[in-house]
């Protein structure tokens, strides 16, 4: 018997003209999550090719390949968490700096602490190379910003113009680095003359800062906003991105594309030139880094569970030789009495409908939830999942991390009328399989919280739908009996009339 691929049931809806950009980022597909140690709270690609990622996590800062996605080397020679892996421009270099208040700089190849500066009287979490490639630039919670000579290895500048936490920073152009502080600062600084050269303030403490495309205006987050300052008009405001509901953590530059990842669990692209929202993606978890590789393929997320994401970008596939030429030939001529019968492309099957068919029913709902598919769709697989009598087996035997996508599906859409009836029975058997177990994950526990609170909710609405109701039906009954009266004496009136 041939298999028949799920089907959720159409409806009519009006036409909405999808942005042609944000197609580009769905390419963005396949994500492999690797697990770290702990938060992965930076991350950065090599600028050289193969272009691999260089992850900070913990006490280490590991390589991963770009082709493999799996660790190259690891650095961890670190005797407090890391902070701030970041290349040199040539890629043969690391520089990074740690919770025991050093900078170390690290041969990318061999692994060798080829120096250490020592300055800083508390952690220091921003660590640059400055495009000379021959210092670097480090800023601390000690609220100072310091530049460090490689060749003799001493302090060459010092800025002290931030009053609290100094916990981002970037370089802005040759001789020009931007920092941001918890004093809701940030402070543009000349290194060759040794001078703040203007002061950007903003209404939260800042999280990240980054210069945008040519180096005369940067991107500040801070709070759930992303604030734009043109340098060049001594640091005035020209636009704010206000989409996310959290605080953006951190930032990235793509060309004339700026990526946000924040504490709501998503990453959003903006297109810089018309300062609009083009595309937004969601992660299982708060988001503290983000990377793209210079070549724009892969797509890296650090979260705050101490998972990172790495997506690859889909590339169609060129058509042959073969067939292009034989696109250009002129078809043959056909006879007067000959029909053309055209041939139709099969349409393939979805990944969740080949992995059903093979009655992998938990990769099934797995691919389902992993692909931002439409609620229809995934509603439509637990029925088919309900009906096979495989639910309970589908839903059983997970981790935190693969069990985070069904129940955050459920707190979504649970008090969704078409789909209602079908989610209960899911969260009724998740409670079932997992209620001894919550205590032992806090994020589950926490969503199982938030999804009792909406239930809730919907019961208290529904409690007053009926109430209103009722109050609706009395009042009817009572228009009723006061007109039955007068109708009557109508009634009589005609029959008393003469004929």
């Amino acid at each position: 018997m041939e298999y028949k691929p799920i089907g959720a049931a159409k409806r009519t809806r009006t036409a909405r003209r999808g942005l042609p950009e944000s197609a580009y980022w769905k390419r963005f597909a396949s994500p492999v999550l690797v697990k770290e140690h702990g938060m992965v709270t930076w991350m950065e690609f090599s600028p050289t090719q193969p272009h691999d990622l260089l992850v900070t996590a913990a006490m280490r800062v590991q390589l991963y390949g770009a082709r493999t996605g799996q660790v190259r080397r690891t650095f961890g020679r670190f005797t407090a968490t890391a902070r701030s892996g970041s290349f040199r421009s040539d890629g043969r270099l690391i520089v990074a700096g740690d919770d025991a208040n050093s900078v170390v700089v690290l041969d990318a190849r061999s692994r060798t602490v080829l120096r250490s500066f020592r300055g800083h009287s508390d952690p220091v979490h921003v660590t640059r190379f400055l495009p000379d490639r021959a210092h670097v630039l480090s800023a601390s919670d000690d609220r100072t910003v310091r530049v460090w000579d490689m060749a003799s290895q001493a302090e060459v500048s010092r800025f002290d113009g931030h009053s609290d936490y100094v916990r981002s920073g970037c370089v802005v152009s040759a001789g020009v680095v931007a920092t941001g502080a918890y004093d809701r600062t940030v402070r543009v600084w000349d290194v060759r003359a040794a001078r703040s050269v203007a002061t950007i303030a903003i209404e939260d403490p800042v999280e990240a800062v980054t210069a945008l495309a040519g180096g005369g205006a940067v991107a500040v987050a801070g709070g759930p906003g992303v604030h734009v300052h043109d340098l060049v008009m001594g640091g005035r405001r020209v636009a704010t991105l206000g989409n996310h509901e959290k605080t953006v953590t951190s930032l990235c530059m793509d060309g004339a594309r700026l990526l946000a990842g924040s504490l709501d669990h998503h990453v959003k692209i903006y297109d810089m030139q018309a300062m609009r929202l083009v595309h937004s993606s969601t992660y299982p978890a708060p988001v503290l880094s983000v990377a793209l590789s210079p070549d724009a393929t892969r797509l890296a997320v650090g979260m705050t569970s101490g998972v990172f994401s790495l997506r690859t970008r889909r590339t169609p596939p060129n058509a042959s030789s073969e067939s292009a030429t034989r696109d250009l030939l002129p078809p043959p001529p056909l006879p007067a009495a000959d029909l053309r019968i055209e041939q139709r492309r099969r349409k393939g099957l979805a990944d969740y409908d080949r992995l059903l068919r093979k009655f992998h029913h938990a990769r099934a709902l797995d691919a389902v939830l992993a692909n931002n598919r439409t609620g229809m769709t995934v509603v439509a697989l637990l029925q088919e999942l309900a009906h096979r009598g495989a639910l309970v087996s589908a839903l059983a035997g997970r981790d935190e991390l693969s069990l985070d996508p069904i129940v955050r599906f459920l707190v979504k859409f649970i008090d969704h009328p078409r789909y209602t009836p079908v989610l209960v029975d899911v969260a009724d058997a998740l409670l079932d399989i997992y209620a001894d177990l919550l205590l032992q994950s806090d994020r589950i526990a926490a969503l199982f919280v938030r999804l009792r609170s909406k239930v809730r909710v919907e019961l208290r609405v529904q409690q007053e739908m009926q109430m209103l109701l009722g109050s609706v039906d009395m009042l009817m009954a009572a228009s009723r009996v006061a007109h039955a009266p007068a109708a009557a004496a109508s009634d009589d009136d005609a029959a008393a009339m003469p004929q």
